[in-house]
């Protein structure tokens, strides 16, 4: 039998009933952890990642829940505590995107994004860091962006919302370390997904030309390096931001 390198631990993802969330939780599953995850409305889509999570042997819960909002997140946190006993890991995923040229973009269209990308991630790391400090151990990782690295043009709404998680996450990660608390950040870069399929073949290429390894990484590949941030094998990194974006931004 092969060996898990999350077995046992327990985990909670924001945003994960589909995309990039459902395949870290799918992929933390598959290395042995129980899953708990949130989506704003736990919809037929949703009931399914829950099975095929459970599929892998594991236990897992979903809770519908509005992660911008302060008190969802604290409820939902007791909730999990309650069914798993302790929070090891939290992966912050939930986000959306509201994109416009700046002329063009409502207050509306900034506040929306920055509540549910940067507010929900401050949320939930609120709700879960007196339980990890009285375990003296946790785990972070918050879902960023190369946009957060680098902006780009018609998103500074998310864009913004993205650099703010790399500032939160090395702030966690000085303030918590000592207590024994790891905070990481991803940035994926141009991952291929039922909203990037949407897109004309000439705009995608246009991409892909862009980026070394000539082509879009997958939820896969991102859910690969929430697995390692998430286990033993990095035990010594904490407060760093990882591109997942096939060398586009180097």
């Amino acid at each position: 039998m092969k060996m898990q390198l999350l077995k046992d631990k327990k985990v909670l993802i924001t945003g994960a009933a589909r995309g990039i969330g459902k395949a870290v939780a799918l992929g933390m599953a598959a290395q042995g952890a129980d899953i708990a995850f949130t989506d704003l409305a736990i919809d037929e889509q949703a009931l399914l990642t829950l099975e095929q999570i459970r599929s892998l042997g594991v236990k897992a819960v979903a809770y519908a829940s509005n992660a911008a909002s302060f008190e969802d997140a604290h409820h939902v946190t007791e909730q999990v505590v309650k069914e798993f006993g302790r929070i090891d890991i939290l992966v912050n995923n939930a986000g959306i995107t509201r994109d416009t040229l700046i002329l063009r973009m409502s207050e509306q269209q900034w506040d929306m994004v920055l509540q549910v990308n940067l507010k929900s991630a401050f949320n939930f790391i609120h709700a879960v860091t007196p339980l990890m400090v009285r375990q003296k151990s946790g785990n972070i990782i918050n879902m960023s962006s190369v946009v957060g690295l680098s902006g780009n043009a018609g998103q500074a709404n998310y864009a913004a919302s993205k650099a703010g998680l790399v500032a939160l996450t090395k702030s966690v990660a000085k303030e918590l370390g000592p207590r024994g608390i790891r905070s990481n950040a991803v940035a994926p870069g141009f991952i291929v997904s039922d909203m990037t399929d949407q897109l004309p073949e000439a705009v995608r290429k246009a991409w892909t030309d862009t980026i070394p390894l000539r082509r879009g990484g997958t939820p896969q590949d991102v859910a690969n390096v929430c697995v390692f941030l998430a286990s033993g094998l990095s035990s010594y990194v904490s407060g760093q931001v990882i591109p997942v974006c096939g060398g586009m931004h180097t």
